[in-house]
């Protein structure tokens, strides 16, 4: 626990000062006229002007203060409020390895991971142990377990067999110096795609069977690099790496690098039934969260109806175009309104391909018509998707009034197409 709080806070530094460094605070939160909130929390807003620089210097900071457990269980609570936040505030860029950041923060503050080798430990000695009791790891083996499995799960599907999705996301890197060429070997993405599905179905189950942990270990060291080098998927694959201890036993590590403390004590702190409640919750949640993709009607890789949170994670590459018609009732007028006016070229992207977003931007339409005195209007979305390099089709009815429709969490809507 210990160790992996280490790790846990480097990495989150490194993600929120990279964030800064690489320009996706810019990208994503600065230069955006209109951000994709998620629905319901659109009262949730990027600071003006170079604030959210400042927002996430700080949360790198907090990173750090994790990582030596300085006021932890303080520094994470404010970190995870802001991770949260800072999540829900925009979805153009949107990763599970943002979605899952929020997991292991709520795991994170219920464990004793400042209990040694910590400014904590030091400033409160009496809290400081070499001991935890097993259910704090066992938690981390389950939720690792759930984000593994629905992965391989979804990938039981044609187009990930076909290699639909390996071919065209891998076309674009042939230009990449020595490795460039490789990627593109049939044998190579075949190998990726029964490879991929085999590691997400039974990486922790190996794990945890002593006879094959060394195996799942090298796997996993080979697998997330892999998927780091050619993906680019931020710390994710990092924080993969850094939850493998959790399935060896510590002891030995323990005994040479942490401060020798009290004994074993003779009778363990009983968890609470409010945790036990909690921590069912939370689970049940994870287990089930994943399958609501199944109340709605159509293929969710095509609908997106309960895509995000679900761990379906690169499976599919989609690409289109949309276009808004803007008709004044009064006027008796239209328009064609192309989004790169008001978005920038992610966002343009993304829009063309969520249903949720084109639903968004319809109000974000009707609010700057309104401020031009044009208040009785009619917008409609007239656009096409591809998936994994198939033919074009239609995603929105063209044919319905975006202003006429509510956005009805656990209800397929209509106007989205489903084949």
């Amino acid at each position: 626990m210990i160790f992996f709080r280490w790790a846990f806070g480097f990495l989150v530094a490194a993600e929120c000062w990279g964030a800064i460094l690489t320009g996706w605070v810019k990208n994503a939160m600065i230069e955006p006229v209109f951000n994709f909130t998620f629905i319901g929390f659109e009262w949730l807003q990027p600071l003006p002007g170079y604030g959210m620089y400042g927002y996430y210097f700080l949360m790198g900071s907090l990173g750090l203060l994790i990582m030596v457990g300085c006021y932890y269980r303080a520094s994470l609570s404010l970190f995870t409020l802001m991770w949260w936040g800072s999540y829900l505030m925009q979805k153009s860029f949107y990763n599970n390895h943002y979605y899952l950041l929020i997991l292991f923060c709520l795991v994170m503050l219920i464990v004793p991971a400042h209990h040694n080798a910590s400014l904590d430990a030091r400033r409160l000695p009496h809290i400081r142990s070499n001991f935890c009791p097993a259910w704090c790891i066992r938690i981390f083996q389950l939720l690792l377990l759930v984000v593994y499995t629905y992965a391989g799960v979804a990938k039981l599907y044609p187009g990930w067999w076909e290699g639909h999705f390996i071919e065209v996301a891998l076309q674009h890197k042939q230009h990449w110096p020595l490795i460039g060429p490789l990627l593109q070997s049939p044998i190579l993405q075949k190998m990726i795609i029964v490879g991929g599905m085999v590691y997400d179905l039974s990486i922790v189950p190996l794990l945890l069977i002593k006879r094959t942990r060394k195996v799942a270990v090298a796997a996993s060291v080979v697998f997330h690099l892999f998927n780091s080098i050619v993906f680019g998927i931020g710390i994710f694959p990092y924080l993969m790496l850094a939850c493998l201890m959790f399935f060896f036993p510590m002891d030995k590590l323990g005994e040479k690098w942490l401060p020798k403390v009290n004994e074993e004590p003779t009778e363990w702190p009983q968890m609470s039934k409010v945790l036990q409640v909690g921590l069912a919750a939370f689970f049940i949640l994870q287990v089930t969260l994943p399958l609501r993709h199944h109340l709605f009607e159509g293929d969710v890789l095509r609908t997106e109806e309960g895509h995000r949170m679900s761990w379906r994670m690169m499976l599919r590459t989609k690409s289109g175009f949309v276009r808004f018609k803007v008709v004044d009732r009064d006027e008796g007028t239209s328009e064609l309104v192309h989004p790169n006016e008001y978005l920038t070229p992610k966002q343009t992207a993304r829009l063309a391909t969520h249903p949720d977003m084109i639903w968004q931007f319809s109000r974000f339409l009707q609010r700057e018509y309104e401020k031009q005195g044009s208040p009785n209007l009619e917008i409609y979305a007239i656009g096409q998707v591809s998936i994994n390099g198939s033919e074009m089709q239609s995603m929105i009815d063209p044919q319905t009034d975006l202003l006429s429709v509510d956005w009805h969490r656990f209800k397929h809507k209509p106007w989205i197409l489903t084949d």
